[in-house]
């Protein structure tokens, strides 16, 4: 016998490893760590990504080279291990320690830092003509990447709203780019600095001369890109100029200011929401849909009970309402079985006299016995099936007037026969 051809086995998706500048394993100590913790590191852009493996494709960690303020050597202080596997990243509001396999491996990852930051191979670095090769390479990407899009710090903002960014934000940064007012597509850069406790902001024009960016200074300069503009800036001032990067922070919280009636002061207030109570507890969201509440009227008996016939009138009565035992043929259903009949709408039977029986002497009107209410028991029962039974019933009703009438008689006969002796015991009565 031939066995069930089994399905055809379907190939994973291969996802494509994300491509570096450069990347090695990389031990890495934050500010928060207690001990150096070993990752995959790889350099793309101003971004230091940090996986678990070298076939990780997502990153569990990142670093924003945009606030690099500087890059330092040296082992944690009173440790005697060799200086030349650590170095540290200084950022604008933290300070990053790493810690790499060798002193090649160190100035790899220092060289390829400074090159994506500065957009410049560095040349005071313990580096082969390879190495430089490979950076060279790098800021080739990085110039093309940074062509395709603008630097984090240029805002479309006036001279004056520059300024006052820079004076009500200094932690964020001292250098802001701007649209240039000449309206010919160039830009212009916003300092800020302090000079012996007293702020200095100076402004410098970016000229577009096709597709590089000239800034006009003594020595006019042409930049490649505005991240290469920015870069000069930096470069040109040993980092005293550092890129304004505006932390934008959400709110999740409403409030207002309030002033105090009492002191006069203003305060701020964050009102509470109220929940709104809802008609019944929420379902879950992952469980089965619960069916909506049906109302529940509730049934009066006398909507329960059917109606009762009026006593004045004869009712063809449904069959289901009639005693079992008057069923005696095969044409009706047993009572063991449920059989479920559509109600019926009752219609007045035409009267119908019931021709009396013909007395064996002389006929006599019916006595007193014999009230109407049992008349009010004939059934009549339209279904042609039943003809049988009509019949058998018919008859049993004849004969119990039979006998009643007959009954009748015998005692008109001895109320009769009782007066007779009466009469002629007491001859008095005749007279």
């Amino acid at each position: 016998m031939a066995s069930a051809l089994s399905p055809p086995r379907v190939p994973k998706p291969k996802y494509a490893l994300p491509s570096h500048y450069h990347e090695s394993f990389l031990e890495k100590k934050g500010p928060r760590d207690r001990d150096y913790k070993k990752f995959w590191a790889g350099l793309q852009g101003l971004t230091l990504y940090f996986y678990n493996s070298n076939r990780d494709c997502q990153h569990v960690e990142k670093l924003d080279l945009g606030a690099f303020v500087r890059l330092t050597d040296g082992a944690p202080s009173g440790s005697s291990r060799d200086s030349g596997t650590y170095f540290n990243l200084v950022l604008r509001n933290e300070e990053i320690k790493f810690k790499v396999e060798s002193l090649e491996s160190r100035e790899m990852w220092k060289g390829f830092i400074l090159t994506v930051v500065e957009l410049r191979v560095p040349s005071n670095l313990t580096l082969l003509p390879g190495h430089l090769y490979m950076m060279a390479e790098a800021l080739a990407k990085e110039e093309a990447r940074r062509a395709l899009e603008m630097p984090s710090c240029f805002l479309k903002v006036s001279r004056l709203e520059a300024q006052l960014l820079l004076e009500r934000y200094p932690e964020s940064g001292n250098l802001l780019l701007r649209p240039s007012g000449d309206g010919m597509g160039g830009v212009s850069v916003t300092t800020r600095q302090t000079l012996n406790g007293t702020p200095v902001v100076r402004h410098y024009k970016v000229k577009r001369e096709g597709p590089k960016y000239v800034i006009d200074v003594e020595e006019p300069f042409s930049c490649a890109s505005l991240h290469a503009v920015v870069s000069y800036f930096v470069s040109h001032t040993k980092n005293a100029l550092l890129p304004f990067l505006l932390d934008e922070d959400y709110e999740k919280v409403l409030g207002y200011v309030e002033a105090d009636k009492e002191n006069g002061e203003s305060v701020w207030v964050a009102p509470s929401v109220p929940a709104v109570p809802g008609p019944g507890p929420t379902p879950p969201t992952d469980g089965p849909k619960q069916p909506p509440p049906t109302s529940i009227t509730p049934v009066s008996s006398q909507d329960k009970l059917p109606q009762l016939p009026n006593p004045d009138e004869n009712y063809v009565i449904p069959i289901s309402d009639a005693p079992a035992a008057d069923y005696v043929n095969g044409d009706v259903p047993s009572p063991g079985r449920l059989v479920i009949q559509k109600p019926k709408k009752c219609h007045l039977a035409p009267k119908v006299q019931a021709k009396p029986p013909k007395p064996p002497i002389a006929p006599k009107p019916e006595p007193k016995g014999l009230s109407r209410g049992l008349a009010r028991k004939l059934v009549f029962l339209p279904t042609t099936g039943l003809a049988d039974v009509t019949a058998e019933l018919e008859e049993k009703l004849q004969r119990r007037r039979a006998r009643e009438h007959s009954a009748g008689l015998a005692e008109d006969q001895r109320v009769n026969l009782g007066a007779q002796r009466v009469s002629q015991v007491d001859p008095s009565s005749k007279n």
